[in-house]
């Protein structure tokens, strides 16, 4: 049997992962104390002759420009939720103080500009957003530059450190895009290779299955034939037919098992029949709905039957429940006629209007409204009507041979 490797989902031990810094490990927290740091640097830094930094007091500061520093920092805090509002806010903040001693929240431009390019959502809103912050950092900095006489040189450095600040950010964000990229190409991949391999599996049990058949129903035959003369041999090759068919159902539920899908592993217990429906009517009649069921069915129905009988009830129901509230009255009606069993479910509700091939299913079964209960019923070569009633309400109705072919 063949088997494909699939990627490892664990990290391989001795294997470093990939280095994540304290902004990927605590964000939150990163962002407070970077926020706080800028605040301190801001208000207790400033230019001295010579280029050189020199620590001022902060009764030197105003209580205004305080207040500006504590807005754009607090707004950093928030810089990867909303950071085309920090860059205005930042921006916002340094107006005000160009020209002057206190110019400093230039700082405050300059990460606001990175969040932008890193965390702002690549639409053409944003883009435009991001390029006009852009402009306003640009135009804040030459006119400060002005005010201030600063060289051409400082003031075109400073325009060169605001965009690599901000192309930084982009890059960063594009390479994480292409990496969750990846990653969905590769687990997109794996399940592909799952699903052949399972494919491959299966048809490989198929015919496992049907050679284990084949020869129950040679050894089935023979016995038939030499019962009468050979009795012994009759018991020996119906033994044979016994382990023949013990090894069938075995290969059988694992084929079962490679097809059932993933979401499906956890429930492998016995499938609904018809004497089932009373717990189901009690679940819906906890949910609100009034419901009746009238009619018996005695004869013995293939397993196959009861269960798309039960869950098409099933679906029915819920669709009233959903599409008619749970004040409907809903009556379930079962015969057994003509070589088949007959399902009816009737309400009184509002919901007819509305009742679609979309609606869900209940309990976690998968289903597809009007249309799952459809395909069930033409499965079993039977067939199933749906629409208003004339007075008012829904009716449903459907017909499951017993022993029909597929249409």
């Amino acid at each position: 049997m063949k088997r494909t490797a699939l990627p490892s989902q664990t990290p391989v031990s001795g294997v470093p992962g990939r280095f994540r810094g304290p902004f990927a490990r605590w964000p939150r927290g990163a962002d407070a104390v970077l926020a706080a740091a800028m605040f301190l640097a801001t208000v207790f830094l400033e230019e001295a002759p010579g280029d050189a930094l020199r620590v001022r007091p902060i009764t030197e500061v105003p209580v205004p420009v305080l207040l500006l520093y504590a807005v754009a920092a607090g707004a950093l805090y928030r810089r990867r939720r909303e950071p085309l509002a920090v860059l205005a806010v930042a921006l916002a903040a340094w107006g005000p103080t160009l020209g002057s001693i206190y110019s400093t929240g230039g700082g405050f431009v300059i990460v606001a500009l990175y969040s932008a390019g890193r965390y702002a959502a690549d639409t053409r809103r944003s883009r435009l957003a991001a390029a006009a912050g852009f402009a306003a950092a640009i135009t804040a900095l030459v006119t400060d530059g002005l005010l201030h006489s600063s060289p051409w040189g400082d003031v075109g450095f400073g325009a060169v450190v605001m965009f690599v600040a901000w192309y930084i950010g982009r890059r960063l964000r594009l390479r994480a895009e292409r990496r969750a990229r990846r990653g969905e190409e590769q687990a997109a991949e794996a399940r592909r290779i799952v699903a052949e391999e399972r494919t491959h599996i299966a048809r490989e049990l198929h015919d496992v299955v049907a050679h284990r058949v084949s020869m129950m129903t040679v050894q089935a035959g023979a016995a038939r034939m030499v019962a009468a003369q050979d009795p012994q041999e009759a018991l020996d090759a119906m033994a044979a037919v016994e382990e023949a068919g013990r090894q069938a159902l075995d290969e059988l539920r694992h084929l079962l098992g490679v097809l059932r899908p993933d979401a499906d592993r956890d429930r492998l217990g016995p499938q609904p029949r018809l004497a089932d429906l009373h717990q189901l009517v009690e679940q819906v009649r906890e949910a609100g709905l009034d419901v009746s069921v009238t009619g018996d069915v005695q004869a013995a129905l293939p397993a196959r039957v009861e269960l798309s009988a039960y869950r098409i009830v099933q679906e029915a129901l819920t669709n009233v429940l959903k599409h008619s509230g749970p004040r409907t009255r809903a009556e379930v009606r079962l015969s057994f006629e003509s070589g088949g069993l007959t399902i009816e479910v009737l309400d009184d509700g509002r919901g007819a209007a509305v009742q679609s091939v979309s609606a869900g299913a209940h309990g976690g079964v998968p289903g597809h409204g009007i249309v799952g209960m459809r395909e069930r019923a033409l499965l079993l070569g039977g067939s199933l009507d749906a629409g208003p009633r004339p007075g008012g309400g829904f009716r449903l109705a459907a017909h499951l041979p017993t022993g029909g072919e597929p249409a």
